[in-house]
């Protein structure tokens, strides 16, 4: 075998390596985005069944607490504001979802400063529901923050950022907590007349 054919079959297996090297990162590149897009699809259906159940809670409560009406209307405004963020960017559905979130914590204080809502069966189970709800809203959270830590970490890991930045993957925002969340909300329930 002369010289030039061995550095020409040499070239060409170095060739393949480094081809099958990037395609194998291209592929495992749109395996954590995919996985990063399920997670987010998981939390929104978590989002969407508590969107669900909180006209529920409303309703049952809302006879019993009529001088309430601004945590209802801020309830009502945060899940039209929520409805219109769905299937737009993350940003946008998790700053919904925040107040959202923001304006049930209201309603939740409300409740339990209502004793004769404490004893209404059919509240109790709509609050169990929600409650319910929000731990799996916060286990989809939690997943979904991981499948972003591992395509972040790819993209930022050398030499497979070089992979990632050759086909436009960039990282994504992990959820976090609406600045003020550490602070339980306040209602005021004093009557003025």
């Amino acid at each position: 075998m002369s010289k030039t054919l061995r550095n020409w079959l040499i070239a060409l297996g170095v060739i393949v390596i480094l081809g099958g090297w990037a395609v194998s990162s291209h592929n495992n590149f749109v395996a954590l985005d995919v996985n990063v897009d399920t997670s987010w699809a998981a939390v929104e259906a978590q989002y969407q069944r508590r969107f669900d159940l909180i006209p529920n809670i409303v309703n049952s409560t809302k006879a019993v607490l009529a001088q309430e009406q601004k945590v209802f209307g801020d309830i009502a405004e945060a899940r039209t504001r929520y409805a219109g963020a769905v299937g737009k960017n993350t940003a946008e559905s998790v700053a919904a979802a925040n107040q959202l979130e923001s304006a049930v914590a209201r309603l939740l204080v409300v409740m339990e400063n209502y004793p004769q809502l404490k004893s209404n069966e059919t509240v109790q189970v709509q609050i169990a529901e929600l409650a319910g709800t929000e731990n799996r809203i916060t286990v989809a959270r939690e997943r979904y923050n991981e499948t972003v830590s591992d395509l972040n970490k790819a993209v930022r890991s050398f030499p497979s950022n070089l992979i990632g930045k050759m086909f436009g993957f960039e990282e994504k925002e992990m959820f976090k907590a609406a600045p003020g969340t550490e602070k339980a909300p306040v209602v005021d329930m004093t009557i003025t007349q």
